[in-house]
């Protein structure tokens, strides 16, 4: 029987042990994952480049201001032939007005209204399914209705990245920066989020991109019949869509500063809070090694955090060890970040990754545990 004087004795070398393991897994990320994105480099736009016809797809419900700011920077983007479908689903406000007015200014605008029927609620995906249906030209760029592009070079950046192989194209979209401390929480998860799913495509794994920026082919939708796989998840229309049909070869990102798209961020907590959850929702049925390797990393560090503290706590005599350990990691971050954080426009956030980084971990772990599903289908 093992002697309790001996396992006390050895307890801080237990302790001290998990914390090496809970750090190793995080250096595998930070130095062999996300350094993936931080030597990637950014190619310009070559001359000569043959730009396809694209439909760019936006859905709208309840989005008249949105609608009146930032559509004409999608109608005036400089492309050859492109046209732009609006799905108006069942707005409520001035949203179709509005929209009727753009139409009759740009001859390359398509209205589609979805109206309400008491007997078939639907979300999203049934907007977006009747936008690609509508669209006429094979590649499809998707955007929302409060996302307004960096420049009016967009289109020509994202359908420059196509190859002939590529049936997927992968953007950034970045939220307006505020003066708030959740707005940087916001943008800090952004950012991360960006990180993680640019640098598995790289490795040639992508599991996921977002809607407010993103590009696919038209006979991928239909030849892996849309979104019939997880219809019955009200969000995932952009990462479970690329979950399902991403491989080694059809995906590519862009990430120049003429291809980001700024969206509007959440302005209260509950908000964000909502919007996570649902998220989370979505991430449930990912692949299974996908759910496992961002899984692994979330739960490493906070885990990593919890026992920092647990040893800093328990044992003070050996403060130095969890602090090298603390420290070690942080300056992985800034030497990997440092570019990456260039690269997605979010450079001033290196020197606030000691306080968001912690902030993160345990807001996000929070909220996987105690958010819970809600049958009501709702986008917004």
């Amino acid at each position: 029987m093992l002697d309790l004087h001996v396992f006390l004795a050895n307890l801080p070398y237990i302790a001290f042990g998990v914390l090496g393991l809970f750090l190793c897994i995080q250096l595998y990320y930070i130095l062999f994952v996300y350094s993936k994105l931080s030597r990637y480099q950014i190619k310009p736009v070559q001359e000569g480049t043959e730009f396809p016809p694209l439909s760019v797809i936006i859905c709208a419900h309840n989005e008249q201001d949105n609608i009146a700011q930032f559509l004409p920077d999608i109608m005036h983007q400089d492309y050859p032939n492109f046209e732009v479908i609006v799905v108006n689903d069942f707005s409520t406000d001035n949203t179709p007005w509005i929209l009727h007015e753009f139409e009759a200014k740009y001859p390359h605008l398509k209205i589609v209204d979805i109206k309400e029927h008491i007997r078939l609620k639907h979300g999203k995906k049934f907007a977006v399914s009747m936008g690609i249906k509508a669209s006429k030209h094979q590649t499809l760029v998707f955007t929302d209705a409060d996302c307004a592009p960096q420049s009016n070079q967009w289109l020509k950046e994202v359908a420059a990245a196509f190859r002939p192989e590529t049936e997927i194209v992968l953007g950034y979209s970045p939220y307006f920066k505020k003066k708030s401390l959740l707005n940087l929480l916001i943008r800090f998860e952004t950012s991360h989020t960006a990180m993680s799913y640019f640098s598995y495509a790289l490795k040639g794994d992508a599991y996921m991109g977002v809607g407010r920026n993103m590009a696919y082919k038209k006979d991928l939708f239909f030849r892996n019949k849309g979104f019939a796989a997880h219809m019955h998840i009200k969000s995932g229309d952009d990462d479970l869509f690329v979950n399902q049909n991403a491989n080694p070869i059809n995906v590519n990102i862009v990430l120049s500063a003429e291809s980001i798209v700024y969206s509007e961020p959440k302005t209260t907590w509950k908000s964000y809070y909502k919007q996570k959850a649902r998220h989370s929702g979505a991430s449930t049925i990912y692949k299974k090694r996908h759910q496992r390797m961002l899984g692994t990393q979330l739960v490493s560090a906070f885990l990593f955090y919890i026992t920092i503290i647990a040893t800093t706590v328990a044992f003070p005599m050996y403060w130095y060890v969890p602090l090298s350990a603390y420290l070690l990691r942080l300056i992985a971050q800034w030497i990997i970040f440092n570019n990456i954080y260039k690269k997605l426009a979010v450079k001033e956030l290196i020197w606030w990754l000691p306080l968001v980084d912690f902030i993160y971990y345990f807001y996000i772990c929070i909220n996987g545990m105690f958010s819970r599903k809600k049958k009501k289908i709702s986008w917004k």
